[in-house]
């Protein structure tokens, strides 16, 4: 049984947004066990929502003071786009026969850093029902994926904090001992070695456009470990929709961190702690010369032939708190 995480949310170094507001984090939680229809009536049971059915792989849960999670099957073909009755039923037939590889999700409309607990206590709750994740079987990948709101959109916070991301990448792959069947999947796969190299020499200052270009170049897909589309998108719509043409990139003012494995049903396991881990990262960002120091000792690391244990060499630039 799965226990209350007890750890307290760890404040970023910038705690509120550009309109003074106290930063929020959306949350995305996979699992296995349970049906969308179960999973549902344990998120309005434990937020008082009304459930309603979308289609039968995935329903709406409007709670009153937290606003809508949607659970659903994560699995495009598993949802009819129209009303038309066939349609629907091979949708719901593509959703029962899928639902045992593919994972079930729950999105949590965004919240304050500082209410990121209630996620945990909803996490025991789905241990309680049955839900699992990335521990289940051999064909469980299973992923939590944080969107922290960006603290300002200017490029500078915006690239202080993924060039701390980049320098903490192995770090946190060590820390969160990422599950082996996600790690060989493509879905967080690592940014290219010479990019990273590029992007965390100090010296890398590109204005906006030259930095998107640059990411976009390097980086045409959704499936990196910190996935700047969104925030991209949602600064320049039309740059990033002629570099990549999915529709599953939604702008948001937020980055989308896909790190984190779900462990839901592991002791002492929570979304707290995952949320503390990013922010070592800002943390990073933060601070000026560590960050280039840190950078420049990460690309001499990058240019050795045999190279190993970065993870140990970057914590002495680390803040915990």
């Amino acid at each position: 049984m799965q226990n209350v995480s007890r750890l307290t949310p760890a404040a970023p170094p910038v705690t509120v947004n550009d309109r003074g507001e106290t930063r929020k984090v959306g949350v995305e939680l996979e699992f296995a066990g349970l049906s969308a229809r179960e999973a549902a009536a344990v998120v309005a049971r434990k937020f008082g929502g009304v459930m309603a059915m979308e289609d039968p792989h995935r329903f709406r849960v409007a709670t009153p003071s937290r606003g809508d999670f949607v659970v659903e099957l994560d699995f495009v073909s598993a949802h009819p786009e129209g009303d038309d009755e066939m349609e629907g039923r091979l949708a719901e037939w593509i959703g029962d026969i899928s639902q045992a590889v593919v994972p079930m999700e729950i999105v949590a409309p965004p919240i304050a850093y500082t209410d990121i607990g209630i996620l945990d206590a909803l996490v025991v709750e789905l241990d309680r029902h049955g839900a699992a994740g990335s521990q289940t079987g051999l064909l469980s990948a299973f992923g939590l994926h944080l969107n922290p709101e960006a603290a300002r959109l200017d490029l500078a916070w915006i690239l202080d904090v993924f060039k701390a991301y980049l320098v903490l990448s192995e770090w946190l792959r060590r820390e969160i001992g990422v599950n082996f069947r996600r790690r060989i999947t493509s879905f967080i796969d690592p940014f290219p070695a010479d990019y990273v190299r590029r992007v965390v020499d100090p010296r890398y200052q590109p204005g906006l456009a030259d930095f998107m270009d640059d990411y976009l170049a390097a980086n045409p897909t959704r499936n990196r470990e910190l996935d700047l589309l969104p925030l991209f998108a949602h600064l320049d719509p039309d740059r990033v929709r002629a570099a990549v043409p999915d529709p599953r990139v939604k702008a948001r003012p937020t980055f989308h961190y896909r790190l984190p494995d779900s462990r839901v049903g592991e002791l002492w396991w929570s979304v707290t702690a995952e949320w503390n881990r990013w922010v070592v990262v800002e943390r990073l960002a933060a601070d000026p010369e560590r960050l280039a120091a840190a950078g420049r000792a990460y690309m001499d690391h990058l240019d050795r032939l045999f190279s190993h244990g970065w993870p140990d060499v970057v914590e002495r630039w680390l803040d915990r708190g």
